[in-house]
């Protein structure tokens, strides 16, 4: 795909994830006239794949607290052809995980460190 420039174009992006095997997103945000698409995901490991195959560059973490509740938001970004594409994973973390907060990929920690 060379081109964003329409809907079914930006939706194709996401069927041709789809088709080779990645997990569809649980929420999709596509903004008027092509210029976003957001992608939203369930887990860590389907965050992880759509990164990769939508070959993801720019990785940001925000942790937050929500009425609460800490939550973790991590967003990987990618712009093709004008069009913003982010993927974004949000996962509730309790205090007893403030370790991993600051971690980019959680799942590196060694079971002896944790």
């Amino acid at each position: 795909m060379t081109e964003l420039a329409t809907r079914a174009q930006a939706f194709g992006l996401i069927a041709e994830g789809v088709a080779a095997g990645l997990s569809a997103p649980w929420r999709l945000y596509l903004a008027r006239g092509c210029r976003y698409l957001s992608l939203s995901v369930g887990d860590r490991t389907e965050w992880n794949a759509w990164r990769t195959h939508l070959g993801c560059p720019e990785l940001s973490v925000r942790v937050y607290d929500a009425g609460g509740e800490i939550r973790r938001s991590s967003v990987a970004e990618v712009v093709l052809d004008g069009c913003r594409i982010s993927v974004e994973l949000v996962e509730e973390v309790g205090t007893d995980d403030l370790d991993r907060l600051l971690m980019t990929d959680p799942t590196t920690v060694e079971p002896e460190e944790r």
